[in-house]
């Protein structure tokens, strides 16, 4: 049976958002086995895919952080004998590794570290979304709506049962919204004093609202919950990714940053309101399910300050956050819910 290795060490956006790519490749390579490297943080998305044979982790940080630990890496790697590899994440370590283990034919992108150590560059087009730009890599042919692709995502049993336990034991009205404050890039992140705000006015209009998060995130969550009164609680630090898939499948809505929860939503196949700030959606990582949508003021000359948003607004006044109102944010529910009770 042939094996292909698919490389994908960046962030758990990036993972997600590369899983629609794996499906069609499967598609197209039925008697072919899929192998994925990955990080730590990625391991449980990858493995949840009901088209990956196998996760293979690599600690880039910790015990496969030196060059010489990563040829050691890739002599054992290299007993599984791939004969394609894919590799969608463009970093000089995925290039190094891509040729130490010497296979026939591998793929990735024009603007890819090391690009030449690839038998096969494939144009990255700035202007699409990363879905479709993963799905060129594999030459899959879509069409102009064909290419938004769900992830397929396998919850296990006792994830269902953790998350529906939750909910049997939960007194909270009926209609339920999820708000993602958090990221690990500061200039992402929409003002907290504006995520308290929008809060208070969806549990006005008798919405249940979920703070979500990672463990990280429990502290921005904690925050807006003091301040936001009754009917909100955090769940920031609770579930694991696929478990906070399976949760948000019960939201009528999450507004989150330009950050991992947005495509956790897509996943979960709810709508997404992504509110941009110092990023753009023209970077192609915007939500691409039905009834999802964003939100970003671009009308300034320091937008974007970076691909992946900065510790500290460089020109210290943040209007790329401040100026998308919450008031605004809620009429953008509104429309996207069409629901006149909002």
């Amino acid at each position: 049976m042939r094996r292909f290795l698919i490389i994908q060490t960046a962030f758990i956006g990036d993972a997600i958002l590369t899983l629609p790519m794996i499906q069609k490749l499967k598609e197209q390579n039925k008697d072919a086995e899929i192998d994925v490297l990955a990080i730590p943080s990625t391991k449980e998305i990858f493995n949840s895919s009901p088209f990956v044979n196998k996760v293979i982790e690599i600690d880039k940080k910790k015990k496969h952080k030196s060059l010489i630990s990563l040829f050691k890496f890739a002599k054992k790697l290299k007993s599984n004998n791939y004969a394609k590899i894919y590799c969608p994440h463009r970093s000089l370590r995925s290039a190094i590794l891509t040729k130490l283990l010497a296979v026939d034919e591998s793929f990735s992108f024009s603007n890819s570290k090391l690009k030449f150590f690839y038998t096969n560059i494939i144009t990255y087009n700035k202007k699409q979304h990363e879905v479709q730009r993963n799905l060129d890599l594999i030459s899959y042919n879509y069409t102009d709506e064909s290419w938004r692709i769900i992830p397929s995502i396998e919850v296990s049993i006792s994830s269902k049962n953790k998350v529906d336990d939750f909910f049997v034991n939960l007194k909270a009205k009926i209609k339920f919204a999820a708000v993602a404050p958090g990221s690990i890039w500061e200039t992402k992140k929409y003002p907290k004093n504006y995520y308290t705000e929008i809060v208070k006015l969806l549990t006005a209009d008798s919405f249940t609202v979920f703070l979500i998060g990672g463990k990280d995130d429990e502290e921005i969550c904690n925050s807006i919950l003091e301040k936001s009164g009754e009917q909100v609680i955090s769940v920031a630090g609770k579930f694991s990714l696929t478990e906070s898939i399976e949760f948000l499948k019960r939201m009528e809505v999450l507004i989150a940053n330009d950050s991992a929860p947005t495509h956790l939503g897509v996943c979960a196949n709810i709508p997404v309101l992504t509110i941009y700030c110092s990023t753009v959606p023209n970077f192609g990582f915007y939500p691409y399910n039905k009834k999802s949508s964003f939100m970003s003021y671009n009308d300034l000359e320091c937008k974007p300050c970076g691909i992946h948003g900065l510790q500290k607004c460089p020109i210290k006044t943040f209007e790329c956050g401040n100026f998308i109102k919450p008031g605004q944010v809620i009429m953008k529910i509104k429309d996207m819910l069409n629901d006149r009770n909002i």
